[in-house]
This record gives structure tokens, sequence and C-alpha cells, in this order.
């Protein structure tokens, strides 16, 4: 437990990325009537999230974190929960034959519906009105209206939060989530990509072992490991009420911990040293994530460290590097640098899709496949130039065959974009570019698992 800190601390604090609610006694009648609500997650399961985000940052586990960039009321859905969770688990069988370690799986589900702007207003035609901050707040439509922030959608957060948490339980544990199910998802994926014959080894080989592991006895009948799954939640802490409204003391520890999801994290635009962001999420004792753009200098990163984790706990926190894929060497190396020299132990994660985003000749917000895959591969070889573990990725993706992302091995043009361009914000990798990065991904973390070993041996 921190001191006497207490969730209300931060209303204390400067507070950015906050709506200006119009009814501040509504805005306290609903975060009142959220503090009376069952947790939607509880203290075991994050407190086993940290575990498993501590075998990481030993290099002996890989974070996959990936889900919708905001989810949405509209398109609430059961299909639309499967297809994204179906996803997360080819990815992360994938990554898992390729990185020889287990997949620690991270949604970013059932929280995230709250999105940072980079302004408070947003003018058409004359007429400027609150900019759309996610359905937690507003609606996208440009009225007057739907875009007043709205204490009353908080709680239909809560309650399409904790359905799709029920739903996630029942997949990760009802047998959808057997491996040999996953992998002919995986082959079904092969056999229809314009590059099958690219995946067609790395996917037979992992079809082999697991006939080989049949062949000694180990089933979903017999092996829970085969038949279920680990799944955890997270998204961004950003609207700091609802947050504190679902803080709750863990009976069986007496810290704190919010209950709104197993992980948290602060993003680039609220991740300043002495703001509320910061002194909401250095109270909480779940796992923890920082984005570290490119205006990330390495003094403020150690503070931020220092504050976050002063007891250096492993599996408390992930640093999530966006740097866009021409500045990963240049801003990325001394900040690797800096907290290795000083002896932390964090995860280091990749989101490639934050620092890459670029706007269409045809108008859309789009971003580049090549460009997100070379920004995993310069991640990767700054940590082998620095000798740390490349921990994790991050990524903006849904289960849709949605056309939001240009290239990738379905080639999806700009004229292609408006086909089925159907984000609330950023645009997402398709269920097709999804699988297909964890395949290239895979395949580089494999040869670079050859390349170790001979270096070991020569050295030997």
């Amino acid at each position: 437990m921190i001191g006497n800190w207490k969730p209300e601390d931060w209303r204390s604090k400067t507070v950015l990325q906050q709506p200006e609610w119009t009814d501040e006694s509504e805005l306290a009648s609903v975060e009142a009537e959220l503090k009376q609500l069952p947790p939607l997650v509880f203290a075991g399961e994050a407190r086993n999230l940290k575990e498993r985000l501590g075998e990481v940052c030993d290099g002996r586990a890989f974070l996959l974190q990936g889900g919708d960039c905001a989810e949405s009321f509209a398109e609430f859905h059961a299909d639309n929960i499967r297809d994204t969770f179906r996803v997360l688990l080819q990815m992360a069988v994938v990554l898992t034959f390729g990185a020889k370690r287990p997949v620690v799986k991270v949604g970013r589900l059932a929280g995230q519906f709250a999105k940072p702007r980079s302004a408070p207003t947003e003018t058409i035609d004359g007429i400027e009105l609150p900019s759309y901050r996610g359905d937690m707040i507003n609606e996208m439509a440009f009225e007057a209206n739907s875009r007043r922030p709205n204490p009353l959608r908080q709680l239909r957060v809560y309650n399409q939060s904790a359905c799709t948490l029920n739903l996630l339980r029942a997949f990760a544990q009802g047998g959808y989530a057997n491996l040999h199910e996953v992998q002919s998802w995986n082959m079904g994926f092969v056999a229809n990509s314009l590059q099958g014959a690219k995946y067609k080894n790395l996917a037979s080989s992992l079809t082999e072992s697991l006939q080989f592991m049949a062949a000694c006895g180990m089933t979903s009948n017999n092996t829970t490991q085969i038949r279920e799954t680990e799944f955890y939640t997270s998204h961004e802490a950003l609207i700091l009420g609802y947050e504190e409204a679902l803080t709750r003391v863990d009976s069986t520890s007496g810290d704190w911990y919010d209950c709104s999801a197993h992980m948290l994290w602060i993003g680039d635009r609220t991740r300043q040293i002495d703001g509320a962001h910061v002194e909401f999420l250095r109270g909480i004792n779940n796992p923890i994530g920082i984005k570290v753009g490119p205006s990330m200098n390495p003094d403020d990163l150690v503070r931020l460290v220092e504050i976050l984790n002063p007891d250096n706990e492993q599996g408390r926190l992930t640093l999530i590097a966006r740097m866009g894929a021409d500045q990963v060497e240049q801003k990325l190396s001394p900040l690797v640098k800096s907290i290795k020299e000083e002896g932390y132990k964090v995860v280091w994660a990749c989101d490639p899709m934050h620092g890459n985003t670029i706007k269409s000749s045809n108008g859309y917000k789009t971003r580049p496949f090549d460009k997100i895959l070379a920004e995993v591969s310069s991640f990767f070889a700054v940590h082998e130039a620095e000798g740390t573990y490349p921990g994790g990725v991050h990524f903006e993706m849904t289960g849709q065959d949605v056309t939001e992302c240009l290239g990738g091995a379905q080639a999806i043009t700009e004229d292609a974009l408006s086909d089925r361009y159907h984000t609330h914000c950023d645009p997402r990798l398709n269920a097709s570019q999804a699988l297909e990065l964890a395949f290239l991904i895979a395949e580089q973390i494999k040869n670079e698992i050859k390349i170790g070993n001979s270096a070991e041996r020569v050295e030997s």
C-alpha cells in the first residue's frame, strides 16, 4: 500500500483530456452509482497478470496486446467480440511457436471507450462543437445534443464491459480456445492467403507439434493448457472519475486495485509527472503501462518509472513505445539505454500503430502496413543492439474484414479504403492483416533465435 494514497487524490492535481461535463450533479450521481456496482475484474486476476508480465520481463514470455482503437455502442455484438478474440488467439499461437515462449494475451476490450483528442472542439462549416471523445462521453454525430458530454453513458460502458467480460471468460474457459481449433483456423488463413506459401511451413510445423502431443497422450480432454487459455483486459485510464469509482480495496491484501480492467495505461498526452493521471495510477496495484512517444526524454522516463514503480517490482510496469517507423532508432535507443543503466525491471512493448498514421490522398485516416512492420522490425533491432529484451507488441486491430490500413497481402489501396471503413476513431488492422503480421513477427523471432544460438556456439 502506498502511504495514505486515496483514489480521489488525483482531483487535487492538474487533469488533462477530461470532458467539460455540463451537469455536475448528474455526474456525481453517476459516479456514486458506479461505486456501488460490483467490480468488473478481481484483484487476484490482476495479480496473476502481473506475475505473467514478470515472466515477460525475465524474457521467459511474450506480450500480445490488441483490440479496438475505441469500442462503440453501435458495434456491440457477440460476433464482433468473438471474432476479435479469435484473431488474438490465432496471433498468440503463431507467436508462441515463433518465440518458443508462452504468450500473455491482453485485449484492448471491455473498457476502451474513451479517446484523447488533439483539440477540445471541432469546427465544420463555421459551427464549433465539442470533439467526439468516444462513446463513454458523447456521440460521433456532429450535432449539438450528440456532442454534449453525457455522464449517463458511463453506466452503459460499465454494463457493456460486464457483458463483454462474461463472454470473454466463457470463450477462454469453455473450449473455444482449444489449440487444435485455433490451429485449424490458422490453416484456413494459410489456404486463403495470397501469400499462403510463405506461411505454410510454419503452420504445418505447428500442426505436426500438436499431432505429436496428441500421440503422447496430451489432448484437450486431459490437458487444461490445450483446452483453455488465460485472457486479460486493458484500456487507457483516461476518464479518471470512472476509474476512481471502480477502484476498490482488496480484502486479502488491503491494497487498492482499479477493478475496471486487469491492466491500465497512461497515454502519451497525459503522462505529466505532476499530473492527475500519474497521481492516480501510482496508487493502484494493477499492472500499468506508459505510452512512450517520440517527445519522451530519458530523464522524464526515468522519473516516471521511479514514481510508478518505486519498488522496481517485476511485472508492474510496461513501457509501450510508439515512435513511428522513421524515428525508432533515434528516439527509442536512448530511452532503452537509460532504463537499462538504471537497472529498472520493465516490459518493453512496441505499438507500431500510432506513430504511423497518415492521411490518404482521398481524405481517409490510415496506416500503411509496411510502416507498421518496419517499426516492429526496428524495435527488435534496437533491443538487440542494446542487449535488452523486446517483450511484446501492441496493436489496434479487429476481427472484422475492414479496409482501414493500407497494404498487406490483401494489397488494400487508397481507393479501397472506402469499401469497409468502419472505425469510430483510428484505423485498425483487419483480421487478415493482423494474422499476417503475427506470422511475419514469428519468422523474425525464429531467425533471431537461430542467430543467437549460432553466436553462442561460436563463442563456446
